[in-house]
């Protein structure tokens, strides 16, 4: 398998296991969707999770790959807001807590551009 190939499919596997999540244990990510958004944040809880399950199909398949790959580092972008609600409300907690919310923020940029790459097909 080449690897990009590869490459494509961890990533499928990560949005996957992501998308999963927002149904197994839907609470905590209700917790980080931002005030401003209209709707409850159950709704968007679910919509991301199903956005990240399409998006790992997509990425597994390999007709839709870059397609869904541009797609993905789009959405790596768009739920940065998220992240950063998570950061700000996680500011007086214990130190590993607040170490995992702040590592969130610059972790999406290596997210974007590894999607960016999928969909180079590099």
């Amino acid at each position: 398998m080449a690897r990009s190939a590869r490459s494509a499919l961890l990533l499928a596997g990560l949005l996957a296991s992501a998308g999963v999540a927002h149904f197994a244990a839907p609470k905590q990510f209700d917790a980080i969707v931002p005030e401003s958004l209209p709707g409850s944040p159950r709704t968007w809880t679910a919509v991301s999770g199903a956005v990240e399950l399409a998006l790992a199909a997509g990425l597994a398949v390999p007709a839709t790959r870059r397609r869904s790959a541009r797609a993905a580092a789009l959405f790596f972008a768009g739920v940065f807001p998220a992240n950063v609600k998570m950061a700000h409300d996680w500011r007086n907690r214990p130190t590993p807590a607040k170490a995992v919310a702040y590592a969130r923020l610059p972790l999406q940029v290596p997210l974007i551009l590894w999607a960016r790459s999928v969909g180079r097909g590099d």
